[in-house]
């Protein structure tokens, strides 16, 4: 036998990868496994036609600074063929923080945009017809409130609630797994997102109350079978807590959706993304006798990824993020953020976000890949593929059964680990060169020219400081106050609470109150170290 590049061909997963797939080593079911796209169980896309019906929303990540600079870049990138939003807050607001409190200090619209208060948000969407785009916001422990601060601002511009679409990421579990932005403890988190699904349901019928999310899970390091098999497993653990307080499984779940990370292996992701599908609907309909069609199909956005992006020869990234997008495209998402070259330095400049959405529309336009449902299909690779990610991932999700459910893992470290481990390995590999990154241990180059970078004015966050106090002298204190009193006396029983935060950001309270009135009820996370 002649000789081979490596010892073992694998995948992220350690799928063991022979010399070929053939009839001799793989299993096609087509007719249980892999079926028409539109039809049980989705393995091929949740669409019949898919692409040929219309293209996945096209969206571009940006939020930075003020609100008045990231509406301007909102309303460049929509004039430049984005077909829907995806904002990015600043840590502060993130982690319910005022932009004049203390603990900000240093971080007021840095990695995305500074919201204080409904009169941020209006600056934000001016001129922004809710009742057209729609906006995904990546926002976790005050997702409630984000969302509100939307809401009022759709009665603002006069747009009824049925009418305003996006999708609110309001995935907590993944930041005690994975990301760390949490506020408070996990059940009265949880309490949080099954109100938002509830008051949806309701009130909000377009809108998807959660993106539970496996991009920042593989972020942290894991193999595309944990990002999927955790996930997932998150997912099981909201719609448990959904269906305990009352909730019927198909009066929520069809609003559901997913976020996916899409890394360099083209094979592995695509078969990812089938995988997902295809369990996902199983789960839903086995475990939770879900009937509605709309409950069982695994809605996703995909964004590229951001850990593969290398400061060294940042150019080569658009090849990168090229690759991850056609994964994204061939496993049949609904929603695309193509990352931008500059990435790995700071926030994008206007160039780099235009020529990563010139990335999706060539795949688009250009490629043919949108043109036949689901191309790969049948592939020998694909198939096995998708049936080995499908077992790896049910296998993780029957230990976190039996340890009593997501919540339990998480207080156990189990995820954590296992992520800690396979980034771990993945490290050691690129550092004995097993694993090879392009101009970082190999193919490296004397770089002598920088690219132009984006860099937020200090100022802003003095202006912004001045801009939230501004706001707390001219409202009406009283009428404030007594909105907050009505929250907080809320948080102590059992009612849904998206009324009395939507009447508090109505009345000017800020994200930072709102959340200090609910740590006042319900404390705060604090993660226990391991020793």
């Amino acid at each position: 036998m002649s000789s081979e590049r490596r010892e073992k061909f694998q995948t992220s997963s350690s799928i063991e990868l022979p010399v070929d797939f053939n009839p001799t080593n793989t299993k096609i079911d087509f007719e249980n496994d892999i079926g028409n796209a539109g039809e049980f169980p989705y393995t091929r896309g949740i669409r019949k036609n898919m692409y040929r019906g219309r293209f996945w929303t096209m969206r571009q990540y940006a939020g930075f600074a003020t609100a008045e600079e990231s509406n301007a870049r909102y309303k460049y990138l929509l004039s430049q063929g984005v077909s829907g939003l995806s904002v990015a807050f600043d840590l502060p607001t993130q982690i319910g923080l005022d932009s004049d409190d203390t603990l900000a200090a240093g971080e007021v619209g840095k990695v995305g945009v500074a919201i204080d208060s409904l009169e941020d948000m209006l600056r934000l969407f001016d001129a922004i017809p809710l009742d057209t785009v729609s906006t995904s916001m990546t926002i976790n422990a005050t997702a409630s409130t984000l969302l509100c601060l939307y809401l009022a601002v759709a009665r603002k511009q006069n747009v009824s609630f049925d009418k305003v679409q996006g999708t609110i990421q309001n995935d907590i579990l993944k930041e005690y797994i994975a990301r760390g932005t949490y506020i408070y403890p996990p059940k009265p988190s949880l309490r949080l997102i099954t109100d938002t699904f509830a008051f949806c349901a309701a009130e909000v019928p377009n809108w998807n109350t959660i993106s539970i999310s496996g991009y920042h899970i593989r972020e942290a390091g894991s193999t595309a079978a944990q990002e999927v098999a955790f996930t997932l497993a998150d997912g099981i653990a909201y719609v448990d807590a959904a269906i305990s307080v009352g909730l019927e499984v198909d009066e929520f779940t069809p609003r559901l959706s997913f976020f996916f990370n899409s890394h360099n292996n083209l094979l592995e992701e695509i078969a990812k993304f089938r995988a997902a599908r295809r369990l996902w609907a199983r789960i839903m309909k086995e475990r939770f006798g879900a009937k509605n069609p709309k409950s069982m199909m695994l809605r996703f956005h995909t964004q590229t990824a951001g850990s593969t992006l290398t400061a060294q020869q940042p150019e080569v990234n658009i090849v990168r993020t090229t690759i991850q997008a056609l994964a994204a495209v061939l496993g049949g998402t609904q929603s695309l953020h193509t990352n931008s070259m500059d990435e790995a330095l700071s926030l994008p400049t206007e160039t780099a976000a235009r020529i990563a959405l010139r990335t999706q529309q060539v795949i688009a336009h250009e490629s043919g890949v949108a043109d036949t449902v689901d191309p790969f299909a049948g592939s020998y690779a694909i198939e096995e593929l998708t049936n080995q990610l499908e077992e790896k991932a049910k296998n993780y999700i029957e230990k976190i059964d039996a340890m009593g459910g997501m919540l339990k893992a998480i207080e156990n470290g189990f995820p954590q680990r296992e992520i800690q481990e396979a980034a771990y390995q993945y490290q050691r590999a690129v550092e004995q060169g097993e694993e090879i990154v392009v101009g970082v241990n190999r193919f490296q180059i004397q770089e002598d020219k920088s690219i132009p970078i984006m860099r937020v004015d200090p100022k802003i966050e003095k202006n912004q400081i001045e801009r939230v106090r501004a706001v707390r002298e001219k409202r009406d204190a009283q009428k404030a106050e007594t909105a907050l009193m009505k929250l907080e006396e809320a948080a102590k029983v059992e009612v849904n609470l998206l009324p009395k935060i939507l009447d508090c950001v109505e009345n000017y309270v800020t994200v930072g109150e709102i959340s200090h009135r609910l740590r006042k009820v319900w404390g705060e996370y604090r993660e226990a170290i391991a020793v």
